[in-house]
């Protein structure tokens, strides 16, 4: 086994490298920007490194810094994760030339299947098939155009350097190809420095299967069975799950051999993924499905692989580098149950999905089977990285059952002040279609609002949050309609509400109350607490009441103000918010300044009440 491990990632991978490492007694460095140096995989592994500022381009994808880490600290070997430079065969090759033991498979092999277009011409000799559509050299837009309406429309354009949906427009009728073909090698220039394109006939009923393989140094190569990754947003997976919803015995058998097949055709060692388009609309067949590229590293998704299994695919990764042959053989290997996985994101569905940065002042996940994550309470989410949170996984005896119990997991995760898309994928969840396995990789689009989650809590979840608010004895916006009904004026995330209130309330009212609910979390703030009124039960606090930017200033310490005058302008959410002084007084403290960011429930000014003449 080999001794130390540089880590040349961040995140949840780093992290659970680490741990696996760390089974198999293998000493862990890490390598961190100015924004992660005090991550928590930084923390977790025996040694760190840093290597330069945040941005990426300055740091994580700075080869020769990585390089230079590992024999600084006499690291043996460097495991890239996935993403950044997991798939860069240059740096494969400078880390094998350095000496060191690269855990992955070699730059021939990666380089082999970095193309699109090249990865299909090596495919069709090894049996595996493909889907229908042209790999030319002849990139003209004539010659393009031609081979589309040979293929029939609807065709699709696919840039061959191209992933995560970069690069790839579907093209409906002859009239619209020009345009697709323009904008398409636009963005795939400016996103992988390479505007070459291949065609392939439109799917209509696409499902996205993808095939774990592990090959060896001595000639082995195996399946760990198939994914289902159908469930999808602007080509980015959303949840995965293993085994594939309808697959059969002799299907399943058909795609993973052709994935071995795959794999050996390039001498394939290390982890990889085999991705296959399938045509769902009469079921998966074998017949219909089809190769579409191979990623030639670890996946996001590889948990669910690994509770279908029961095998650490780091620790395959880790003893295959180190020269060792697969832990199991095909006939070794069986699926046990069924997994899922959810992508959680600090990012806000309600406003296009637009990332949500800052800190983590509460990190809540829901009971959970399994939880993969890189950050903890208290942790920054920086605008600099993928927004990713945590990778939640379940596992049950069947699909219903590990369904249900993500779902549960989402229902009861608590992130704030951040947003978060638990809400939507606790919907996805519960959506019949995904419910009953009727999958495509259109479905989120189609769906659209209907799986938005609700903008505000249920009455009674109010109601429950309001009550721990409301102080025995008078409280400002409280007014009485009748004898045993008793309403109360609230700021939900800054928005004033009414709120029906039941008669006992708290004995000690708190300052705030977060409310959670289907995976979404909600703040509930008193009507004074932002200076908007109740002169009489105010302490003077001025609290923030929702993270944001204070957009203007329009007091200073010391000055003397007028009930109702207006002290702050904070915007959050695309609004302005008033904050305004809760009665006459003088502005004792002020702890905002203008352009400044501000957490939820932070007090922004202090106002000392005017003494009655």
């Amino acid at each position: 086994m080999i001794p130390s491990l540089l880590i040349a990632n961040r995140g949840e991978i780093a992290c659970r490298i680490v741990r696996t490492a760390r089974k198999l007694g293998v000493r862990t460095i890490a390598v961190h920007s100015d924004a992660d140096a005090g991550a928590l995989h930084v923390r977790m592994a025996d040694e760190a490194v840093h290597i330069g500022p945040s941005p990426v381009r300055d740091s994580y994808l700075k080869g020769d810094r990585i390089i230079a880490a590992a024999q600084a600290t006499g690291a043996a070997a460097i495991h890239p994760g996935y993403g950044f430079l997991s798939e860069n065969a240059t740096f494969a090759q400078s880390v094998i030339d350095a000496g060191l033991v690269w855990v992955g498979p070699s730059p021939a092999s990666i380089t082999a299947m970095g193309l699109k277009d090249a990865a299909k011409a090596l495919m069709q000799p090894a049996g595996v098939p493909t889907t229908p559509g042209y790999l030319g050299e002849d990139q003209s837009p004539g010659r393009l155009a031609a081979e589309a309406e040979a293929i029939g429309y609807p065709v699709l354009i696919k840039a061959v350097a191209g992933g995560g949906g970069k690069g790839m427009r579907k093209v409906d009728a002859p009239a619209d190809f020009a345009d697709a073909l323009a904008s398409c090698r636009r963005e795939a220039a400016a996103s992988f420095g390479n505007d070459h394109v291949l065609l392939e006939k439109w799917i209509d009923n696409p499902r996205h299967i993808e095939v774990q393989i592990f090959g060896d140094a001595h000639g082995n190569v195996v399946h760990l069975f198939e994914r289902d990754c159908s469930l999808q947003r602007r080509h980015q997976k959303v949840i995965e799950e293993a085994p594939a919803p309808g697959m059969d015995a002799a299907t399943r058998a058909a795609i993973c051999d052709a994935a071995v097949r795959a794999a050996k055709a390039v001498d394939y060692v290390g982890a990889g993924t085999i991705e296959f388009i399938a045509d769902g609309s009469a079921g998966l067949r074998a017949d219909r499905i089809w190769f579409m590229e191979m990623n030639t590293r670890l996946q996001v998704e590889h948990p669910v692989t690994e509770e279908i299994s029961g095998q650490d695919l780091v620790e395959w990764q880790l003893r295959v580098a180190s020269g060792e042959p697969l832990p199991k053989r095909q006939d070794e290997l069986s699926i046990t149950g069924w997994a899922m996985e959810a992508r959680l994101y600090a990012e806000d569905p309600a406003r296009g999905f637009l990332p949500s940065t800052g800190t983590l002042d509460r990190f809540e996940i829901g009971p959970s089977y399994r939880t993969d994550t890189g950050v903890e309470q208290g942790a920054e989410i920086s605008p600099f990285y993928d927004p990713m949170i945590a990778k939640l996984i379940a596992w049950g005896p069947d699909r219903d059952a590990a369904r249900l119990r993500l779902a549960a997991t989402l229902d009861q995760t608590l992130i704030w002040p951040l947003r978060t898309n638990a809400g939507f994928l606790a919907k996805a969840l519960h959506h019949p279609a995904f419910a009953e396995a009727r999958l495509d990789t259109g479905l989120i689009a189609r769906e659209g609002d209907a799986l938005l989650p609700a903008a505000t809590p249920s009455d009674a979840a109010l109601a429950r949050a309001a009550a721990t608010l409301a102080a025995p004895g008078p409280l400002a916006g409280i007014r009485l309609n009748a004898p045993r009904r008793l309403e109360g004026r609230f700021l939900l995330d800054g928005a004033a509400i009414t709120v029906a209130l039941q008669p006992a309330a708290a004995a000690t009212p708190a300052t705030s109350a977060l409310i959670a609910e289907g995976g979404q979390v909600w703040q509930l703030l008193p009507w004074r607490a932002v200076g908007t009124g109740g002169a009489d039960a105010s302490d003077g606090a001025i609290l923030s009441p929702m993270p944001g930017r204070i957009i203007a200033v329009a007091v200073t310490a010391g000055d003397v103000v007028t009930k109702g005058q207006k002290l702050l302008t904070l915007e959050a959410m695309k609004m302005e918010h008033s904050l305004t002084a809760p009665f006459d007084g003088t502005v004792a403290e002020l702890n905002a300044a203008e352009g400044g960011q501000v957490r939820e429930g932070m007090v922004l000014a202090k106002i000392e009440k005017a003494e009655a003449a």
